[in-house]
């Protein structure tokens, strides 16, 4: 074998001093096209981000649900949630309008000036809810210690929020984790019901001249998705108007991905794009309330599956789940639940007709 190999590096060292050298350079790039092949082979491949999103509309507290919460040492909304709590804690993230002010004192109001026990927030971190929006009709209703006490309840159960703050540098986007991706969120409201904003504190108005600086303010780098929370609309019109339209429309020019509405205090239709790159629900509806007539009694919560491979756009897809409240004990309701749970002939007659009036809404 030596004495071969001796032989042919002799014949190969004979041809290049002859001058033949195309052999060699032709063997050269082939070489480099083999090291190339070889580096691309061992190149990864774009990492594909998932991440779950809940979404669950207005959470109100009428008197007759404090009522119905007050227990023996304070109270307690566990009731309220039980069914939904799975839905909630498998998400990746869960937010919520939370549509009432909190407080660690009574007295405790419902409609119109809302105040609410504490122990309705301690009941969202429990059933896994992540933020909430806090920019609606009803942020002003205790004037400034309402909503100083409001934040402070949330900061110390560790629940993030949106929309309204103490001060004007607190003002700015939510940027939340959800698994391997990042959202950037961001809330507005059409107003307080005439109340006005407390001295040196912010509540973000529907204005499209600042809402556009503070979707260009994003940091792209640090967000997958943008989502803009906005309450909206008519109250108990079960369409869109066009107001709602038009802000949408803006919103999507700006490079919103993800649009969520509330204060309609009904479920309105959801809208997406044919690529599954955005998306708009321009009213969840109720959560949980004391609204007990018929499309204002449940709402929707929605999920929301985002989807990035490498650096490519987000995409989504949307499953929403319609619940609905049974009272005396405001329990929400799924259709998993509620199609087998006992009730009465009434509510299973109300029950009905609610996943009826849903199901051809979003045909």
């Amino acid at each position: 074998m030596r004495v071969f190999l001796s032989i042919l590096y002799a014949l190969l060292l004979a041809a290049l001093v002859a001058g033949e050298v195309l052999y060699v350079e032709y063997l050269v790039p082939l070489r480099e096209v083999a090291t190339a092949a070889g580096e691309v082979a061992l190149q990864p491949l774009p990492r594909l981000r998932r991440a779950r999103v809940v979404f669950g509309g207005d959470v109100m507290a009428h008197t007759p649900q404090i009522t119905a919460a007050q227990t023996a040492d304070g109270y307690s909304f566990a009731r309220s949630f039980e069914y939904v709590a799975p839905m909630l804690q498998q998400a990746d993230l869960a937010i919520v309008n939370l549509e009432t002010t909190l407080s660690r004192r009574p007295p405790y109001t419902g409609y119109p000036m809302f105040r609410s026990p504490l122990e309705l927030a301690v009941e969202l971190r429990n059933v896994g809810i992540d933020a909430v929006a806090l920019a609606n009709n009803h942020i002003c209703d205790r004037g400034s210690s309402g909503l100083l006490s409001t934040i402070e309840v949330l900061d110390s159960l560790g629940i993030e929020y949106m929309g309204a703050y103490a001060d004007s540098l607190a003002r700015q986007p939510l940027y939340i984790s959800a698994a391997d991706l990042t959202l950037a969120m961001l809330n507005y409201t059409y107003g307080t019901n005439g109340l006005p904003t407390p001295r040196g504190m912010v509540v973000n108005r529907i204005d499209t001249m600042q809402m556009a600086a503070d979707i260009a303010a994003i940091d792209r780098s640090r967000a997958d998705v943008v989502c803009v929370v906005v309450h909206w609309g008519e109250e108990y019109q079960r369409r869109p108007n066009r107001a709602q339209r038009a802000v949408a429309d803006f919103c999507r020019r700006q490079g919103v991905e993800l649009i969520i509405g509330s204060h309609p205090h009904v479920a309105q239709p959801i809208e997406c794009d044919s690529a599954a790159r955005w998306a708009t629900v321009y009213s969840l509806g109720n959560m949980v309330s004391n609204q007990q007539w018929r499309y204002s009694d449940g709402g929707l919560m929605v999920e929301v599956v985002l989807s990035r491979v490498g650096d490519a756009a987000p995409s989504m897809s949307v499953r929403v789940v319609p619940i609905w409240v049974l009272c005396p004990d405001y329990r929400i309701i799924t259709p998993s639940v509620g199609d087998t749970l006992t009730m009465n002939a009434v509510a299973r007659s109300r029950y009905k007709q609610f996943m009826n009036d849903c199901q051809i809404l979003l045909k």
